[in-house]
């Protein structure tokens, strides 16, 4: 086994550009793809009769290549939506719910948003009875600060 390996060493070089590849599928960064680009080097170098220790060599120099020149686009095709898109809890600014709980002159309640309940307090320092539809103008950690409409 390890003389066949030997005398085709472009195919130890594929088998580590798929186990790159299939590493990669966790984690979507496109490091380890990079690696990935390198193997496919160093079967190029073997596919040529190249020795061991320059297939290697052209392992290291195409990867660290990849990560400087590859990488770079690639994560920028990835992420250029366009649009910076809210998550959690700042996806809720904007968003309109009701209060559940009042919320007293400069004290905290409750508002339900989405179907979630958020402790809340009043933009304007006001009272907001419950019932009153109100929207979120802020938040600072788990607390939304909300306005009537």
């Amino acid at each position: 086994m390890i003389d066949y390996l030997m005398n085709n060493l472009w195919l130890l070089w594929l088998v580590v550009a798929i186990v790159c590849l299939i590493v990669e599928l966790s984690s979507f960064d496109f490091f380890v793809t990079c690696f990935a680009i390198g193997a496919l080097g160093g079967m190029l170098g073997a596919l040529c009769g190249l020795p061991l220790w320059a297939q290697g060599l052209i392992w290291a120099i195409v990867s660290v290549l990849s990560l400087w020149l590859v990488r770079p686009s690639l994560l920028h095709r990835l992420h250029s939506t366009g649009e910076e898109r809210s998550s959690n809890a700042d996806a809720l600014v904007g968003k309109k719910g009701v209060v559940i709980e009042s919320i007293p002159a400069e004290g905290h309640g409750y508002v339900k948003i989405d179907g979630d309940e958020w402790r809340s307090l009043s933009a304007n320092g006001q009272p907001i009875e419950k019932g009153t539809r109100v929207r979120v103008v802020s938040r600072a950690s788990l607390v939304m600060t909300v306005e009537a409409i």
